[in-house]
């Protein structure tokens, strides 16, 4: 049976309306595998990084690196809690975790490289009440009395000059201030393991304890079907060598 023109014009446009559907496919399925490729990347670096620094302040604090990583997480976040809740806490202290002892020498700046180290900066807008003072002084310069304006705060440095004389006004201020902060978080378990293969990372201390590698359990690629065409793909995540990262 022979197809009408009609009939041919309708195939005809489902056949464009296919493959444009199947051109959109190819553009934007591929696209879409990649961004998930680097989350998975991004975030597993994210969890190596967070890995060797707790290790890090875990040998600051006892001089050594401790190859159970829970333990030392357990330490280093009970140090931090010990340290926030008595500013005294610091110097030579002793931990007990599950029954263990832990000798560790905690320094006075600690608390502040704890939450930079895990923190995110972050800004915030506070309005401040001030006050602002009108004095007058006497002015060698000018040969004369003269006035000017300062904060209430710096008073006491210009009651101390000879040629002060008084305030002559006082001006409450309302202003906003950017203030600049950190929201800090304890790492979990789940910086342990790899976010893709939920494998733990691999962690290597050198014979004299002195160096520390991590690197991504991912040894060979990984491969997953996606789309029935097309394939996720996922390579080691790279490694952290005495604070050098292989990514960067």
């Amino acid at each position: 049976m022979e197809l009408s023109k009609q009939n041919k014009t309708d195939l005809l446009e489902i056949a464009i309306m296919v493959a444009l559907f199947f051109l959109i496919v190819v553009i934007y399925v591929p696209v879409a595998i990649w961004e998930e490729e680097n989350d998975y990347t991004k975030e597993s670096r994210y969890r190596m990084k967070n890995l060797y620094d707790v290790e890090s302040f875990y040998s600051t604090l006892t001089g050594e690196y401790n190859p159970d990583f829970l333990e030392a997480m357990t330490l280093v976040n009970s140090t931090r809690d010990s340290a926030l809740a008595d500013s005294l806490f610091i110097g030579e202290q002793t931990i007990t975790i599950n029954g263990k002892e832990f000798s560790v020498d905690v320094a006075t700046s600690f608390g502040f490289e704890f939450d930079t180290t895990f923190g995110f900066k972050s800004f915030r807008r506070d309005t401040v009440l001030d006050t602002t003072l009108q004095i007058a002084a006497y002015s060698e310069d000018l040969g004369r009395n003269d006035t000017s304006f300062i904060r209430k705060k710096d008073l006491e440095s210009y009651e101390s000059d000879e040629n002060f004389i008084g305030i002559v006004k006082v001006e409450p201020l309302k202003r906003v201030e950017a203030i600049e902060y950190y929201k800090t978080y304890l790492p979990d378990s789940s910086i342990y393991y790899c976010p893709l293969t939920n494998e733990p990372y691999q962690m290597a201390i050198t014979e004299d304890g002195s160096g520390l590698k991590v690197s991504s359990p991912i040894i060979e690629t990984i491969i997953e079907p996606r789309y029935l065409l097309f394939s996720f793909k996922a390579n080691s995540h790279g490694i952290i060598r005495n604070g050098q990262k292989s990514w960067n």
